[in-house]
Parts: C-alpha cells; structure tokens; sequence
C-alpha cells in the first residue's frame, strides 16, 4: 500500500485553496480480495478504493489506514484517510462538499466493497498514528455440519467442540500488556508487544462462538494465532497454564494454530477527542519510531 505523510499529499493542489483532509469508513467482504494493501497483479481493497477515487476526482489519491488487513480478512468498521486537493472537490457535482462521493463510489465500487462516510477532519488525524485500539470480532463455528451456508463466507469452523468457559479462562490470562511474539509472525525490527485489552467470548443464538478482541494495535496474525490458542484449550487439547506460559516465549511458536483468516472482521477503530490529536499521534510516533518500519494494526501486520 502506498502511504502518505500528514504533510506530504498524494497530489498537487493546481488550485489556490489547499488540500482538505478526508476520513472515510470503510466495510467490505475480504473473501476475493488479497487484503487491503496493494500487491502486483493482485485484487485488493486499498487499490480499488483509490483507484475509484482517483476516477471521480481526477487526482492521484493515497489513502492512509487504520489496520492493513490480510487476504480473506473483513471490515465493517475499517478508518483511513486521504488530504485531496479543495479544487478537486470543487467540481459541479460535489461543491465542495465531500458527502455526495459516498453516492458516486457505490455506483463504481464493486459490491464487496463501500465508503460509508466521507468526512472532514482536522488536519491532526491520522487514522493510523491518532487510532487508541482497534477492535476486531471473530465467528467461529463447532458444530458438526460446520458453517450455516448462507453466512460461511464470515464464519470459521472448528472440528471439534469447544468449551467457552475453557476458552474464557485461557483468554483472560492472555489479557494486558504482554510480549506476543508467540502469536505473531516475524517481521524483522518489528516489536510484538502489545496492550491486549480485551479478549471474551460468548455463543450467539445460532451456537456461533463470537469473540471479542481489542487492542492498541496488533502484530503480524496476532488475532487469528490468539483464537487457535484458545480454541486448543476449549477443545480440551490444553489446559489454561499451557496458554498462559506462550508468553514466555520470545519467537513465533509452532504449537500454536493459525485459525481461519474468514471469521475475522474488523468492526471499529477508536480515536481521541479532536484537541488530543496531535498528542496521540506523538506519543504512537515516539513508541513506534525504531521498532517498527510499518503501520501498526491487526493488518500491518497480517490480519
């Protein structure tokens, strides 16, 4: 995925009234996409969005996400932002205004894929640096048929059946700020400490496990490593101490079972008060600056 810097736009203003910065909230269906960053000869979500962008504004256009997902990985609640050129939106058909893009682009965007807002924000905002956490969802099915059709394109299976309260005990002793590399998969200069701030899960009417995961960002498969952990105990392969003692461990552990990319969604992204912008975004900077040579989330790394 191309990037942008909050001071360097991705086109040039031909106009004298500047750039405007855009926020825009994104859904889509990962299923035919190779994730979100742009990847050669690969079908993915940052480059059709930027793409139809670019056609409806006659720019060059860069957007800067919250969380790269991965390939097969959903959002409902993904954030990123874009700084366009005021004279693009200066046109007949916008005026000016940057709500009426969401109209047009669900007219040009294919339907696993929408910006559900268009809208301005204060120059501070960054969607990757302002981001507090990042909450994902994860469905996953045990029964024996697997995945009800109709929703198995968002649901993973599990061959065996599970023991929420198992998988509740092992999740809360994976609850806090810990050194996850046992869950992530390497990436070099890259730290995997993170502040896990919630993992719970509950069954739904339809006896779908649903698991509630955030974070104040996420390495490279962290979620989907954390569900297979968690699962292993539900379904009585390991017990809660065998869950908790991967946090000793300081490299990418083989024990630990990817689960499917398709039951992760991302479901919201959330951000300081508009005044606390630029103290955020400094902070994210200082912690990140070092250790870290991409954007931070659950995507950045892989999911």
């Amino acid at each position: 995925m191309s990037r942008t810097s909050p001071h360097e736009p991705a086109a040039t203003d031909t106009g004298d009234g500047g750039f405007v910065r855009l926020r825009f909230d994104v859904g889509y269906d990962g299923t035919g996409f190779a994730g979100w960053a742009r990847q050669v000869d690969q079908r993915s979500v940052c480059g059709t969005i930027e793409d139809a962008l670019a056609t409806v504004l006659r720019v060059p256009v860069r957007l800067t996400v919250a969380g790269r997902t991965d390939a097969g990985v959903h959002a409902t609640g993904q954030v990123c932002h874009a700084d366009i050129p005021r004279s693009a939106l200066a046109t007949r058909s916008l005026g000016g205004d940057p709500d009426p893009l969401v109209g047009r682009l669900a007219k040009m965007l294919p339907d696993d894929v929408r910006i559900k807002t268009a809208t301005p924000v204060s120059a501070h905002f960054d969607a990757r640096f302002s981001a507090l956490r990042r909450h994902y969802r994860y469905r996953l099915a045990d029964a024996r048929f697997g995945a009800e059709p109709t929703l198995a394109r968002i649901t993973a299976t599990w061959r065996r059946p599970l023991d929420v309260g198992a998988m509740n005990a092992a999740s809360q002793k994976l609850v806090g700020l810990n050194d996850f590399a046992a869950f992530c998969r390497r990436r070099e200069g890259a730290t995997t400490i993170r502040d896990l701030q919630c993992l719970h899960w509950d069954r739904d009417a339809d006896g779908v496990l649903i698991g509630e995961v955030s974070a104040d960002a996420f390495c490279w498969s962290m979620v989907r490593s954390l569900v297979g952990a968690v699962a292993c105990v539900g379904d009585g392969r390991r017990d809660v101490d065998w869950c908790a003692a991967l946090l000793t461990e300081r490299a990418r552990s083989s024990q630990v079972p990817v689960a499917q990319a398709r039951g992760l969604c991302l479901v919201g992204v959330d951000y300081p008060a508009d005044d606390e912008l630029a103290a955020r975004n400094t902070v994210t900077r200082d912690v990140r600056r070092g250790v870290e040579s991409g954007p931070v989330g659950e995507g950045c790394c892989g999911d």
